[in-house]
């Protein structure tokens, strides 16, 4: 606080001191450069006031540019944004910032947008469409609030903290090439090397008249020698150099740059707590400048880690790549199928150390129950990893209804394999059967990760897409398998109950010279062809073409007396 109140006074000793000196010519200069804007930072501060939200209540923003695919940083981001936000009682909004126009797509918007209604991440406020919002501090695209950014920027002419550049693209490289090839330790537009900075009236008139293009810089009040320090939220107290550079506002198009609609933006729409990631820590000395000179209060910043993978030909750990890597695009995860709320959860995990004890103890709880809290969140990478995300997603299947992972297939078919949504779709009630098997034992099978391996997980389900395969372990022959599988089909019954199926089973060991104990089995190997798993294990094969599979009875009683003799059969046929 006593920083942001010393900051504040220089500031205003400066202005106060510049504008006693240059107060006519500032006052013409802003004119000159802003004609159309007739407006003052006093309207801008009543159309947007103070939220009046409850004590302690944060106010966040994701704030992504339309230039390609949502990240599954970004995904990151946001989700950290929005339970700040709820567990605070505050407000969540979602701003676009699109001055890039050079690098922006067509669809840029509506593929964050789709992202997010995906994965069910919620704005309280912002943009929700293409050319559509909702919330009180908007415009929420940063392309529609230029006449804003035009008139905090005329106010700084006005004071004396702005000026115009006229430097050509040639003369800002000859200062670079200068920086690079002499001893400055700082490199950018400062110093000396701000050739525009004290140009008089007169000169800046001679050159508007001429129609030389220019950009509005920032009068910096910095000092080389004198440090900032701030208190991010995650990392802690954080020490830097003070901002020197004359950081462009606005560029020769008038659009702002990135920095200076930053703080216009988040003062307006009365942000107090900025979240980003570890990349933006450098820029928070130019950040807290521009807050100071114009005025506004300075933002809490908290600044996440980055998102890590091992990198498969080093093992080194390094940043998740949209070029390289294809789990960097959350379309990933929708194409292969994990249920949203698998991702969510495993970057839970991630986000707070703490979420996984939270999870054991509540098993069925919303993750928006979690208690979440920013101090908790690490300051190092956090490394995304595939396998780990498999196995959350294994849990969180594990615990869906029948109902529930029917719905959730039957959609994510009907888009990416229509082929097997017409015949999982086409008997629902016994789809939802088939995915039910195990589904209500006290501990649940967990087998699928994503909806995209459930075609194989059940294919035996469905003679249109089953392949049938009747390899035998190493243990049986084939002239076993036979007899095993042409006594079970001419005993069994679907009338009988679980325990009268298994003892059934459990009977024609003997006979066939098999055991049906296997603890008898281990102790005596060479007296039998093999045990009652065994046995179980033919038919499995015969029924399924699978070793491993849920419980079989269940999967009988679904397949039918019919289909069971002919597959029996087949697979007779198949072994003799």
């Amino acid at each position: 606080m006593y920083n942001y109140i010393m900051g504040l006074y220089r500031y205003n000793f400066i202005t106060l001191y510049i504008g006693v000196l240059n107060l006519d010519n500032n006052k013409k200069l802003a004119g000159l450069l802003f004609p159309h804007i007739d407006k003052t930072p006093d309207y801008y501060e009543e159309l947007y006031p103070e939220r009046g939200l409850a004590e302690g209540a944060r106010v966040t923003r994701f704030a992504p540019s339309p230039t390609g695919y949502l990240h599954i940083g970004g995904l990151f981001g946001a989700l950290v944004d929005e339970l700040t936000a709820k567990a605070t009682g505050g407000v969540a909004y979602l701003r676009i910032e699109d001055t890039d126009k050079k690098r922006e797509i067509d669809d840029g918007v509506s593929a964050i947008i789709n992202g997010f209604d995906y994965f069910g991440v919620e704005f309280n406020e912002g943009v929700t469409g293409f050319g559509t919002e909702k919330g009180a501090y908007g415009p929420y695209t940063q392309s529609q609030r230029a006449e804003i950014y035009q008139t905090i920027a005329k106010s700084l002419v006005e004071k004396g903290l702005a000026y115009p550049c006229f430097c050509t693209a040639d003369e800002l490289s000859a200062i670079r090439e200068e920086q690079e090839n002499g001893d400055a330790i700082i490199r950018g537009y400062f110093g000396k090397w701000a050739k525009c900075r004290d140009l008089s009236i007169e000169e800046i008139e001679k050159n508007l008249a001429e129609g030389k293009p220019w950009v509005l810089r920032l009068r910096s009040a910095g000092d080389e020698d004198k440090k900032i320090v701030f208190e991010d939220v995650i990392r802690g107290k954080i020490e830097m150099p003070a901002n020197i550079i004359d950081e462009v506002l606005l560029k020769s198009d008038g659009i702002p740059t990135y920095h200076f609609a930053h703080a216009c933006d988040d003062h307006f729409m009365r942000t107090t707590h900025v979240i980003r990631g570890e990349e933006w820590i450098s820029s928070v000395p130019k950040h807290i400048e521009l807050f100071k000179a114009c005025g506004y209060k300075v933002p809490k910043y908290a600044h996440t880690p980055q998102v890590l993978k091992t990198d498969e030909e080093t093992g080194d750990k390094r940043k998740l790549s949209k070029r390289k890597d294809p789990e960097a695009a959350v379309g990933y995860f929708v194409e292969g199928g994990f249920p949203k709320e698998s991702v969510l959860e495993y970057l839970l995990t991630l986000i707070n150390s703490n979420f996984e004890d939270w999870r054991r103890a509540n098993p069925k709880a919303s993750i928006y129950e979690f208690p979440f809290n920013l101090k908790k969140m690490s300051s190092s990478g956090c490394l995304f990893d595939l396998v780990k995300l498999n196995d959350v997603s294994k849990n969180v299947i594990s615990v869906m209804t029948a109902q529930q992972v029917y719905n959730n297939i039957a959609e994510w078919a009907k888009v990416y394999d229509p082929e097997f949504a017409s015949l999982f779709c086409a008997d629902p009630e016994f789809s939802t059967a088939v995915m039910n098997i195990d589904r209500e034992n006290p501990k649940p099978r967990k087998d699928i990760a994503k909806w995209s391996e459930v075609k194989d997980y059940v294919s035996y389900f469905y003679n249109p897409i089953y392949n049938a395969d009747y390899t035998l372990p190493e243990n049986i022959s084939k002239a076993d398998a036979a007899a095993i599988a042409e006594k079970y089909l001419s005993e069994f019954s679907l009338a009988d109950d679980k325990d009268q199926w298994f003892a059934r089973i459990k009977d024609m060991c003997e006979p066939l010279g098999f055991t049906p104990n296997v603890k008898e089995y281990k102790k005596n190997p060479d007296a039998f062809k093999g045990h009652v798993g065994d046995v179980s294990t033919v038919i499995r094969i015969a029924l399924t073409s699978r070793r491993n599979t849920p419980d079989l009875y269940s999967i009988m009683l679904l397949l039918g007396e019919d289909e069971i003799k002919a597959r029996l059969s087949e697979a007779i046929g198949s072994w003799k």
